[in-house]
């Protein structure tokens, strides 16, 4: 079977074994931020004695160092793997996420654990890159962007039912068993990816060299900007989601995998409308996506007071901030001229800087003593600053089309 040839079916079975890795992904990379409590006690347990604070801002620096992995192993893995065929591609891609996992269980201090997390990051990106170019070639012309969203779904589905399941799970019975169930989904991925996605080739002519002439273009480095700054908004609330729950609404532990379910199932709900928008109109869904994101980061902030308000503004929030996705990682396709693969890998790298960066300035702000609800304020200025990124690459695109085009 070839990437021309599948059917319907077929087309189906093979974006679910690329959403099951999304889903592994998803899990793993956000997992920890429901977990971080647990982290902190278990590997800086000198500084939770100290301060609670401070030893969660700390660990907070694991979510810091797997988007680190995420951003440096995206464009390199992507662009020396353009040559191969895409599907033997995403099975190594599985296998290395696998791994990189099965470190994290195994590490028994703060630094290997987070050595582990910036390896386990590494293949994110190329994975999810390969996997769009796939998803838009097996639904073809018009649907490019729901193809996306198919796979990007095992990410937001992680977020209704993997991190909630994995938080739960690791309160129960300890963080590292929260891993150990994504070191199953990624074995589960690299069968099914083996088994059912077609074969695809790569593009035998090309270097690493040639692909990483994408970052000569403007374009690029404006589109990555819209997800590195624009993105910082969502997980620098997300990524203290425990402690707002907990400190600030006052709620019990166990009502935080709760807020994580809302938030998932807004995120779900967002992508998919996300890629039919993103169809239809693919400047106008940025443009308006980032702007929601700032009003959304602002109703997180006012909401926070109490449980109830709380789930369901992440329920919005989460919903606004997946909107954007698909539109994204389309727009870097399509601005990268003939090296889409290392565009669409570059997308995560971006988000992934906004991982980071949301992370660390969210700790930041907690770490000042400005307390939990800080992250939700600072999500409101980097959304905003995201909506200044896209109006000036829409701008420029406008003012490099000859008159009369």
């Amino acid at each position: 079977m070839t990437s021309s040839t599948p059917s319907r079916g077929a087309a189906m079975w093979a974006l679910l074994s690329l959403a099951i890795g999304s889903f592994g992904i998803g899990m793993t990379e956000f997992v920890s931020m429901g977990l971080l409590p647990g982290i902190a006690r278990d590997l800086l347990a000198d500084s939770w004695v100290a301060s609670q604070e401070d030893a969660i801002a700390q660990a907070g620096l694991l979510i810091s160092v797997y988007a680190l992995g995420v951003v440096i192993g995206a464009p390199l893995i992507a662009g020396y793997a353009a040559r191969f065929a895409r599907h033997r591609v995403l099975i190594v891609l599985a296998a290395a996420l696998l791994l990189g996992n099965l470190l994290t269980v195994l590490a028994p201090t703060f630094e290997t654990v987070a050595l582990a997390r910036l390896i386990a990051g590494l293949p994110h990106g190329a994975y999810f890159g390969i996997a769009a170019i796939v998803a838009a070639d097996l639904l073809g012309p018009g649907k490019r962007a729901q193809g996306v969203s198919i796979v990007m779904s095992g990410l937001t589905v992680a977020n209704v039912v993997g991190v909630p399941v994995g938080t739960w799970l690791g309160q129960l019975a300890g963080w590292r068993v929260a891993y150990g169930v994504v070191v199953g989904l990624f074995a589960l991925a690299a069968l099914m990816i083996a088994f059912v996605v077609p074969s695809m080739p790569g593009q035998g002519s090309r270097s690493l060299r040639h692909e990483l002439g994408v970052f000569r273009i403007p374009q690029v480095w404006l589109t990555l900007g819209i997800g590195a700054i624009g993105f910082g908004s969502f997980f620098a609330i997300y990524s203290y989601i425990s402690p707002i729950m907990t400190d600030v609404a006052g709620a019990p532990e166990w009502a935080v995998p709760i807020a994580l379910v809302a938030t998932g199932l807004g995120m779900t709900v967002g992508n998919l409308v996300g890629g039919v928008v993103a169809d239809r109109n693919l400047a106008r869904a940025l443009l308006a996506a980032f702007v929601l994101l700032a009003v959304g980061s602002a109703v997180v902030g006012v909401a926070a007071a109490h449980p109830v308000t709380l789930v369901a503004a992440m329920f919005l929030f989460g919903a606004i901030s997946a909107l954007a996705g698909p539109a994204v990682q389309t727009r870097l396709m399509d601005v990268s001229g003939d090296r889409p693969t290392i565009a669409a890998a570059l997308n995560h790298s971006g988000m992934n800087i906004g991982n980071s960066l949301g992370a660390a300035l969210g700790g930041g702000v907690i770490a000042l003593g400005w307390g939990y609800v800080a992250p939700a304020w600072l999500g409101v200025v980097l959304a905003l600053l995201g909506v200044g990124i896209v109006v000036a690459s829409l701008s420029l695109e406008r003012r490099s089309v000859p008159v009369g085009v």
